[in-house]
């Protein structure tokens, strides 16, 4: 799988103005939460997944892969909620019985279920939207510029690319391993697991150190600047952001509406 940060790096929509894509991401996350909607998640989800891979010109298979990641959690979470326990089988549209007690699912527990199901999914697509259109260090200016503590910003950049360096080492060790049949058993694989974390650890170590060192020798004072890329204001993706939200509220809300 190609990283996260090489898509963003490739995708069409790298140089759009960073606190648009911001700010709708985060908004277009708030409404999601706050509407508890499933017809405006499921509108949510469509959308973010087409601005990301049609718009932004990225490999739908990358798509599919990363949104497959927090599928696996999500369905394992919505399978508990969905299911419930009572000593009898009324209400309930299907049960089943394990050592006398009932188990099952009423409607209105798939309803929660279904709705939380595709809430943290949409969800989940607007931060891959940001992140799969804007590099790392972009967010981390808009994250200055909207003033969050500085300490939390710096060190927010150095644990996402420490991450990679990580998973690149790891992967090279467990690459040397496997060559030398270090997982060909059940035992040589919980010993070569064990050399593989002690090995991890201490080049994690060394190399937290040499980049401190390096970081040193280039007059480090407490505060990482890097140059910043200026983008123009665009009124008209400012002015759809403000059409797509009011449009996620109108159908939120016209539930209500009808009822009334």
């Amino acid at each position: 799988m190609i990283s996260i940060d090489k898509l963003a790096y490739i995708s069409k929509l790298k140089n759009v103005n960073p606190m648009e894509k911001f700010i709708f991401s985060m908004s277009t996350i708030i409404v999601c939460i706050s509407l508890n909607n499933i017809v405006d998640s499921i509108i949510i989800l469509l959308l973010m997944g087409f601005i990301t891979v049609f718009k932004g010109k990225l490999p739908l298979r990358n798509y599919i892969e990363l949104m497959s990641i927090p599928l696996v959690f999500l369905i394992m979470g919505v399978i508990t909620i969905a299911i419930n326990v009572a000593t009898s089988s009324g209400g309930f549209i299907f049960s089943f019985s394990i050592f006398n007690v009932t188990l099952g699912c009423t409607y209105d527990s798939l309803i929660t279920a279904a709705r939380l199901f595709f809430k943290s999914l949409a969800a989940v697509s607007c931060l891959y939207f940001l992140t799969l259109t804007t590099p790392v260090f972009e967010v981390l200016s808009v994250l200055r510029k909207l003033k969050v503590p500085k300490l939390f910003v710096e060190l927010m950049g150095l644990i996402y690319r420490f991450i990679f360096v990580l998973l690149d080492t790891a992967n090279m060790i467990y690459i040397s391993q496997s060559s030398r049949l270090g997982y060909s058993t059940f035992r040589r694989g919980f010993n070569s697991l064990g050399n593989l974390v002690t090995s991890l650890f201490l080049s994690a170590y060394k190399r937290s150190q040499d980049i401190y060192t390096a970081m040193e020798s280039r007059c480090y004072d407490g505060d990482i600047n890097l140059l910043e890329n200026h983008y123009a204001t665009s009124y008209k993706n400012i002015f759809l952001i403000i059409v797509v939200e009011m449009f996620l509220m109108i159908i939120g809300f016209s539930k209500y509406i009808m009822f009334s």
